[in-house]
């Protein structure tokens, strides 16, 4: 990052338009304001001064973008449209404030000037009507009726009553899978926790230990980590996120040379691991290069489990879709790991639909503050899984989980939504790893 703070990112545009079927946004409305060409438009006129950050305009077009980055990768330009996204919403923070429902929902969801309590009482009132059931039977398409329907995506699930997992079929026994040697080298790595993944996935959190554990991890907590910053960033608050950014490179440490190189670090949230693969152009000022040390230690889980094997858990016998996280596709590059760890449970079934690198319309905050819009990206994706019917979806970001999950329950399907690792920490429990 320069002293343009991001907007030197979209000087590679050439107004080719191939970025233009990749952007949810201009397929909803068929507007080029609305896509990634004409929102860069917009963008160099703000950062130049030709348009004001309080014209009507740019505020509409911009704050209508989901920030899912599927323009880039087909972008034969380079272009780094995501970091000059962020730099025009910093420019509009700073000249017309930021929302108040934003500032609450950022309040509630990652605290307050480092302070969790509060947030941590949030968590466990919305964990408490979760239980309760409540959530589920009252999802719906209104506002808050599908935040019910999100609370209620993010209850564990138990795939034993829709599948099985195939302990003898067609006259032939279960292989002793836990026979296994266990792996022949163990790996120390500390795990990113997060604010909504430590909230409302603590399941998640669990089922990626004990699968890392299995392939050969020494998993390990970090004490003093902080929210990514993803959403404040996202928002255009990009102090807020600076600051969290350095309260979480100290919390992990920034990282040493070669001879002394410290432990990775994992995540399961694709958004919060696309953040902190940020961090070295977030702290570009910071001294030795902390942020880009930091950075270079972010790992995914699926990476780091495929980047073992991963090792072959028990058979389950159904069909999922994976619909992969933009934050993970897109921004991160992360295309074949999570297919590896599906791959290494025999039997399942794993297909695709046509428009499954599509952003299903959560993009952090944008569910709550652009409902019209976040709908209208979501019912294609809806409409291609009932096509497919799959048992179940795969994908691995909390936000994608709730608003799938929250978009099916609303369309009354039964389909559940997880996690890759909670399906591979399934077929690991019945091939007996765990005992």
């Amino acid at each position: 990052m320069t002293e343009r703070g991001g907007f030197e990112g979209l000087d590679s545009c050439v107004h080719c338009g191939f970025c233009l079927q990749a952007c949810p946004t201009f397929l909803a409305t068929g507007d080029e304001a609305d896509s990634p060409r004409g929102r860069i438009e917009l963008m160099r006129a703000l950062e130049a001064g030709e348009l004001a950050p309080n014209d009507p305009g740019v505020a509409l077009h911009l704050d209508r973008c989901l920030g899912c980055r599927g323009c880039e990768p087909v972008c034969p330009s380079g272009v780094s449209y995501g970091r000059g996204l962020e730099a025009s919403r910093a420019l509009l923070a700073e000249r017309r404030g930021t929302p108040p429902l934003v500032r609450a929902a950022l309040a509630a969801l990652t605290g307050t000037g480092g302070d969790m309590r509060a947030t941590r009482l949030v968590y466990a009132l919305a964990r408490a009507l979760r239980a309760t059931g409540v959530p589920g039977k009252l999802a719906g398409w209104g506002r808050l009726r599908f935040a019910f329907g999100m609370l209620a995506a993010t209850a564990p699930k138990d795939g034993g009553r829709r599948w099985r997992s195939v302990e003898v079929g067609g006259g032939r026994p279960r292989a002793n899978l836990h026979r296994l040697p266990p792996p022949s080298m163990t790996s120390p790595v500390l795990l990113f926790r997060g604010c909504v993944m430590q909230g409302l996935f603590p399941h998640v959190h669990a089922a990626t230990v004990r699968t890392l554990e299995v392939n050969g991890y020494a998993v390990r907590d970090a004490p003093g980590q902080v929210c990514c910053g993803a959403l404040h960033a996202h928002a255009g608050l990009r102090g807020e996120a600076r600051r969290l950014a350095r309260a979480n490179v100290a919390a992990f440490g920034a990282g040493g040379d070669a001879d002394d190189a410290p432990p990775l670090i994992v995540v399961n949230s694709a958004g919060c691991g696309a953040m902190l693969k940020e961090y070295g152009h977030l702290l570009h000022d910071e001294s030795d290069g902390v942020g880009q040390r930091f950075a270079a230690r972010v790992r995914d889980v699926t990476e780091l489990l495929a980047e073992r094997g991963p090792r072959p858990g028990a058979p389950i016998d159904a069909t999922v879709a994976y619909d992969p996280p933009c934050h993970l596709l897109h921004a991160q590059r992360i295309a074949a790991p999570p297919e590896q760890v599906l791959r290494a449970i025999p039997v399942l079934r794993v297909i695709s639909t046509p428009d499954a690198a599509q952003c299903c319309g959560s993009a952090g905050l944008f569910t709550l503050v652009e409902p019209e819009m976040s709908r209208a990206v979501l019912q294609p994706k809806l409409a291609s899984l009932a096509q497919a019917r799959p048992q179940m979806i795969v994908t691995g970001n909390p936000g994608c989980v709730m608003q799938i999950g929250a978009g099916l329950a609303a369309a009354g399907s039964p389909i559940a939504v997880r996690h890759p690792v909670e399906l591979l920490d399934e077929s690991y429990r019945a091939a007996g790893y765990y005992a």
